[in-house]
């Protein structure tokens, strides 16, 4: 059982931040409930027109309902769930969020008792009412200004912002859980990507002061990276990359002794060595080219180097760490099976559910809706005038058997 056992959330979420917030109550043993509108939310429909990696990591274990809230029975319905919840995320616009009443003063007259967390582009401000994406909060919060592919600054490929946001909404909800007598202010959270990005990039919005007010001048790095000679992604003997982590003096003398090289005193200091930036890459390039990664995987660890191989994303879970144990969940889906990686504090994992794939669309609206109340006559009635959409067994997700009919005729 997890510590969310008997705790019910629900989502209205779509991509990545509320689904992921949300995905890690659940491997806290919430029961999540996914609210979608007739076409399913944005990831069911990313790959070959079918679920993309988003949808099946992010939203295992789920149930689905699904609900056209513009209308009455609909909005009806929303409503008899929130009066049971005790959680809801979303990521809603402000505007959707409106017009589909799902505003924490409308949910709050329901349940007086609910945890309500807005995931939205911008926090309070001018922007508040704007919508923002991950690559919006990366350009707008110094990132992708340092991240660059041929000089033109662009976005990173994970979309973390959206992703910490996600683990900011859930120390929201818990924090106002741990609170007996959480305030509406504090059952009332709202976060913006935007802030997220702020506190992600505090560490480099500071450092840029430091440097201007030491120098005068606002000193631009091109990355943390760059910043450390010998700090970076080198390719070994056997056409491998390894990655290196040189930030002190003490990094670079292990370096040395691990590749067998006397420590020159002209480049013992790391102030010594980013003067002779272009000296020491050359040292480190051309001596990790002289051995196999697996050369240098002994005689890295044996100095006492950190160091990993840079994985392409096929061969990641191969690694004996990530199999020993096992840091992932094996889940079935459609006629597949997929590895999801598990929230990594294993203590508090649920023990239930772990490997239950993620939902069809509407594959719960039935049973939901019968736990509501709702007889099969009344049930039929709200499928036929498309208030709820219920799952389908032939649903052919990726269009395979489509494809496959194609090609034999």
């Amino acid at each position: 059982m997890g510590v969310l056992a008997n705790k019910t959330v629900l989502e209205l979420g779509s991509m990545i931040a509320a689904p992921f917030a949300t995905h890690i109550l659940g491997q806290l043993g919430a029961e999540i409930i996914k609210i979608e509108p007739p076409g399913g939310e944005t990831t069911r429909r990313l790959v070959r027109g079918g679920p993309s990696g988003t949808y099946i990591a992010y939203n295992r274990g789920k149930k689905s309902i699904c609900l056209n809230l513009q209308s009455e029975d609909g909005a009806r319905i929303f409503r008899s769930l929130v009066a049971k919840a005790d959680m809801l995320v979303h990521n809603l616009s402000p505007s959707a969020a409106r017009k589909m009443k799902v505003t924490f003063e409308e949910c709050e007259a329901i349940n007086p008792r609910i945890v309500f967390c807005h995931i939205k582009g911008y926090g309070p401000g001018p922007l508040s009412e704007e919508i923002a994406s991950n690559p919006i909060a990366e350009a707008a919060t110094g990132v992708m200004f340092a991240n660059r592919t041929n000089g033109k600054p662009s976005r990173l490929g994970p979309s973390y912002h959206d992703q910490f946001a996600g683990c900011y909404a859930v120390i929201g909800v818990l924090s106002a859980l741990l609170d007996p007598d959480a305030s509406r202010e504090r059952r009332n959270i709202e976060l913006g990507l935007y802030e997220t990005g702020l506190h992600i990039a505090a560490r480099e919005l500071v450092g840029v002061q430091l440097k201007s007010q030491i120098t005068g001048k606002a000193e631009q790095e091109p990355s943390p990276e760059f910043s450390m000679p010998g700090y970076g992604a080198y390719e070994t003997a056997d056409g491998r990359w390894i990655y290196l982590v040189m930030l002190t003096d003490d990094h670079w003398r292990k370096f040395c002794r691990a590749a067998v090289l006397e420590v020159d005193p002209e480049l013992a200091t790391l102030r010594q060595r980013r003067k002779h930036r272009a000296v020491v890459e050359d040292i480190v390039t051309q001596n990790v080219k002289r051995f196999s990664f697996e050369e240098w995987t002994g005689s890295l660890a044996a100095a006492g180097v950190g160091f990993t191989e840079v994985l392409s994303a096929d061969k990641v879970l191969d690694a004996k760490q990530a199999r020993t144990p096992a840091k992932y969940s094996s889940i079935p889906f459609s006629s597949f099976t997929f590895e999801a990686p598990d929230f990594p504090v294993a203590a508090s994992l649920a023990t239930e559910g772990l490997v239950a794939p993620p939902p069809l669309l509407g594959e719960h609206t039935v049973p939901l809706l019968r736990e509501a109340g709702h007889s099969d006559a009344e049930i039929k009635t709200l499928v036929e005038a498309g208030t709820v959409v219920t799952a389908s067994d032939d649903d052919d997700l990726w269009n395979m058997r489509t494809e496959a009919l194609a090609l034999a005729r």
